[in-house]
């Protein structure tokens, strides 16, 4: 965490940190056993290392860090115990093992087709799993035009793939999955404001995002593989 983010109580940047974790904790109870977790584009691992700094009840074995650029060293320290360095859109890309539980938080916005690697990824995942995951929103109407805008001015590594929640249940159709879980994250970012220290506040723009989950801003889910 940043020193900014530990100055308030309520940091809506750490919300898709705090998404991944409470979806993982209920993959836990469900399954009852440790998990093998394949989480995809790890940046430096704050992920895990919210995981872990958490500590509510989730156990796993394998915690793989698949990504393109792979800063062993610093992932190391943060706890993964296995390391996959791929190109996601490599038409040989695959997983290198089964796995219970794949995340992917802000890396599908990146890909210019998601689709066919959210599939790929669903054929690793044993019966039953899920995929746990998040993104930039926009209402459904808006989406293809947004994706225009952003795909003529995108930087290397920028954003290119636009979603609504409508694109979000067919991408889960195409991969062969279920969605089990899909909520908007918030009503309005408030970085750096007092509203942040608010658990008022906080709860308001949870109970937003699941009631407007194509509002403007971002977006989780989590996706089942049916047994």
């Amino acid at each position: 965490m940043t020193r900014e983010a530990k100055s308030v109580r309520y940091p809506i940047r750490l919300l898709r940190y705090w998404f991944g974790q409470q979806l993982l904790r209920v993959e836990c109870e469900r399954a009852g056993r440790p998990l093998d977790v394949a989480e995809i584009g790890v940046h430096v691992g704050q992920m895990l290392e919210f995981v872990r700094s958490a500590q509510q009840g989730i156990s796993y074995g394998r915690w793989t860090a698949v990504d393109a650029v792979m800063r062993r060293e610093r992932l190391t320290e943060a706890g993964y115990s296995d390391f996959q360095e791929a190109n996601l859109e490599d038409p040989k890309f695959k997983l290198n093992h089964e796995y219970d539980t794949a995340i992917l938080l802000h890396v599908l916005e990146h890909l210019f087709e998601p689709e066919d690697v959210l599939k790929k990824i669903a054929e690793n995942i044993r019966p039953g799993g899920s995929l746990i995951g998040g993104f930039p929103v926009v209402p459904g109407p808006l989406a293809a035009i947004r994706q225009e805008q952003v795909r003529r001015t995108a930087k290397p590594m920028g954003h290119v793939s636009v979603f609504s929640p409508a694109r979000v249940r067919r991408m889960a159709v195409y991969a062969g999955l279920e969605v089990e879980f899909m909520s908007g994250a918030f009503l309005m970012r408030s970085k750096g404001s007092p509203l942040e220290n608010s658990a008022a506040w906080m709860r308001l723009n949870l109970l937003w995002g699941r009631l407007f989950p194509g509002w403007p801003g971002e977006i989780y889910w989590l996706m089942r593989k049916p047994l």
